[in-house]
């Protein structure tokens, strides 16, 4: 087995984010839909929405996440779960449309340990990625290479999802 250092995250990993009550997910979906763009609010729907990474893995990184404040998918009703399925696979349409990547890594990050920014908001990370899209900057640099601006993406994956949903 290799080891992959990433001392990039250590600094999140070390930082006290216990008692932090704010939820970016909750403040997005209580704004006015006008300021969608601003928050990077890619689709209201039903029980789901469909929001980008502010600070994003790879352009084109979003989250399916429910509009109901639940941190578990275990406490998800059935109805969020199949709108979860159906946005996801919208979603992974629209990046393939607009960016065309080589493949995808999705999933969730359950508690701190596994990783969660965001432990009350559960969340599912679909993450493009591309051949070669990793390199040595993260590592040597400490910088990680993201090549489209993210307004630019939003704009791009907005108009993909026009197309794929009925607004």
């Amino acid at each position: 087995m290799k080891t992959l250092w990433a001392p990039w995250r250590y600094t999140w990993i070390k930082a006290s984010k216990d008692g932090v009550d704010d939820c970016f997910i909750c403040d997005a979906i209580k704004d006015d839909p006008s300021k969608d763009k601003e928050n990077l609010l890619l689709h209201r729907g039903g029980k789901v929405i469909i929001i980008m990474n502010r600070y994003p893995y790879t352009n084109g990184h979003v989250m399916v996440a429910p509009i109901n404040h639940v941190s578990d998918p275990r406490g998800l009703i059935q109805e969020e779960m199949f709108e979860i399925g159906d946005l996801t696979q919208v979603m992974l349409q629209a990046l393939t449309n607009a960016m065309g990547p080589h493949g995808f890594n999705i999933g969730y990050n359950i508690g701190r340990v596994a990783g969660a920014g965001l432990e009350p908001h559960l969340h599912e990370h679909i993450v493009p990625r591309w051949n070669g899209d990793n390199n040595f900057m993260p590592v040597l640099g400490e910088n990680r290479v993201i090549s489209q601006d993210l307004f630019e993406s939003y704009d791009q994956l907005k108009e993909e999802l026009r197309k794929l949903i009925i607004p």
